[in-house]
C-alpha cells in the first residue's frame, strides 16, 4: 500500500514505558519500569466511586470538573502553598497530568515557537510541542545531580521563546529543585512574555533534609507571584491516591490563561470522569492527612528498597522526590543502557527503564531507572536478584 500521509512524529515510536512492561509480562519479570503502585488505593474511596455511581452521578459532569473537587483543590493549595485561586475560574480537572500537560501546549503554542524543555525530559513533552508547530530547545540538568544550569537556560531564552516547561520533584532523576532554582526562574521570566508549565505531579513526594539542617519542602510555582502570574500548574490524583488508572488530574492557573486553556480542553476531552470525581472530593475532605502523610509513606519504601540492593554492585544515585530511584550499572556492564535493560528483563526477572531514551541526544551514562512504589514483598524479590548480577 502507497503510505500517502506523512508522519507528523517521524522520530516517535510505542513509548519505552509500554515497551518495558510487555517485555516484563512476557518473560515473567518484577515491574519496575512503569510509575504506578501494585498495592491498591484506600477502601474508602473506592466505596466512595461505588456510592456516586449507584447515586446516578454516570452522566456529564461540568466541563471544567465537579465544583466540590474544584473547591477541595483551591482549598488544598492555599492551605500547603499560601496560593489563592478561583475555583470556579482558576482551577481546571483533566484526564490525567499528560493530558493537563498537552492541553497547555496546545493553547499556548503557535507554529514557529520555541519551548525550552530539561533533559533528561519526560517523554510526552516534545511530541506536545511538535504536533502544535513548535520547537523544543533543550536544556540540560547537570549530571549526576540533575540540577538546571541557569547561564545555560538563559542562553536559550530568544524571542521565539514562547514557553519554558519545568518539572520537579522531577522524572526520571528524583532531584527537587530548591527555591533558589526557582528564584533564578523568576528573574529569567520577569518581563518577557514566556509561560511557563509546571509538571508538579510528585508534589507530595518530597524526603529528607535541604543539606543545610532545614526541612526540604516542594518548591511549588504558586509560591513565586512572578512565576504564578504567568504559570499553568498540574498535579496528579493518581500520584497521590494511588490510582494511576483512574486518569484524574488538574490545571491551576490565572484566570486569563484558564480561559485560553478551557478553550482547547473542552475539544480534547471535554470532561472527565463523573463519580471518581465526587468521590476523589470526599477523600480529600474526609482524609486530608493522607497527601500529607504520603512523602513518610514513599521515603520508606525508598530506603527499603536501597537496603535491598546494599552490596550489589549497583551504584545508588541521590533521591530526593518521586518514587524513582536511578542507579548506574558500569562495575555490572558496559552495554549500552537500552540493551542492559532488556537483558535485565530477559535473563534476570527484573524490568527497569534506560535513562538514555529521556535524552534527545541519546547521552549514555549507564544508569536506569526501578520504580519502588511496590509492596515489600515486591522490592524484596527484586532485591535478591538484582544482588546476584
Amino acid at each position: 500500500m502507497t503510505h500517502f500521509l506523512p508522519s507528523r512524529l517521524p522520530r516517535v515510536g510505542t513509548t519505552i514505558f509500554t515497551v518495558m512492561s510487555r517485555l516484563a509480562a512476557e518473560c515473567g519479570a518484577i515491574n519496575l519500569s512503569q510509575g504506578f503502585p501494585d498495592f491498591s488505593p484506600s477502601p474508602y474511596l473506592l466505596d466512595r466511586v461505588t456510592h456516586h455511581m449507584a447515586a446516578g452521578a454516570n452522566q456529564y459532569p461540568p466541563m471544567a470538573g465537579v465544583p466540590s473537587l474544584r473547591a477541595a483543590i483551591a482549598e488544598k493549595v492555599q492551605r500547603l502553598y499560601g496560593a489563592g485561586y478561583d475555583a470556579e475560574s482558576e482551577v481546571t480537572v483533566t484526564a490525567g497530568a499528560t493530558q493537563a500537560i498537552y492541553t497547555a501546549i496546545a493553547a499556548c503554542v503557535r507554529p514557529g515557537d520555541e519551548v525550552i524543555v530539561f533533559a533528561p525530559v519526560y517523554d510526552s513533552y516534545v511530541p506536545g510541542i511538535e504536533l502544535n508547530g513548535g520547537r523544543a530547545v533543550y536544556a540540560h540538568l547537570r549530571f549526576p545531580g540533575f540540577k538546571p544550569d541557569w547561564d545555560e537556560v538563559r542562553a536559550l531564552i530568544t524571542p521565539r521563546t514562547r514557553m519554558i516547561i519545568i518539572n520537579s520533584p522531577h522524572n526520571p532523576s528524583g532531584s527537587v529543585w530548591s527555591a533558589g532554582d526557582m528564584a533564578m526562574l523568576e528573574s529569567l521570566v520577569r518581563d518577557t512574555n514566556i509561560v511557563v508549565v509546571s509538571d508538579e505531579v510528585y508534589e507530595h513526594v518530597v524526603f529528607d533534609q535541604d543539606g543545610a539542617g532545614g526541612t526540604r519542602r516542594h518548591e511549588s510555582v504558586t509560591r513565586y507571584p512572578g512565576l504564578r502570574e504567568r504559570s499553568f500548574v498540574v498535579s496528579s490524583f493518581g500520584k497521590t491516591y494511588h490510582v494511576t488508572g483512574w486518569k484524574v488530574a488538574y490545571c491551576l492557573a490565572p484566570r486569563e490563561l484558564t480561559n485560553e486553556f478551557r478553550k482547547a480542553h473542552q475539544f480534547i476531552v471535554f470532561t472527565v470522569h463523573h463519580p471518581s470525581q465526587l468521590a476523589l472530593a470526599d477523600f480529600m475532605r474526609e482524609r486530608p492527612e493522607f497527601a500529607d502523610e504520603l512523602a513518610a509513606f514513599y521515603q520508606a519504601k525508598r530506603d527499603f528498597f536501597r537496603q535491598q540492593l546494599a552490596g550489589s554492585r549497583f551504584e545508588l544515585l541521590p533521591c530526593a522526590g518521586t518514587y524513582f530511584q536511578l542507579a548506574t550499572y558500569a562495575a555490572i556492564s558496559d552495554e549500552p543502557d537500552t540493551r542492559f535493560v532488556q537483558r535485565l528483563t530477559r535473563e534476570h526477572g527484573v524490568a527497569g527503564i534506560p535513562v538514555s531514551v529521556f535524552n534527545p541526544d541519546g547521552d549514555d551514562r549507564h544508569v536506569i531507572r526501578f520504580c519502588f512504589a511496590k509492596n515489600e514483598a515486591t522490592l524484596a524479590a527484586a532485591g535478591e536478584r538484582l544482588r546476584a548480577l
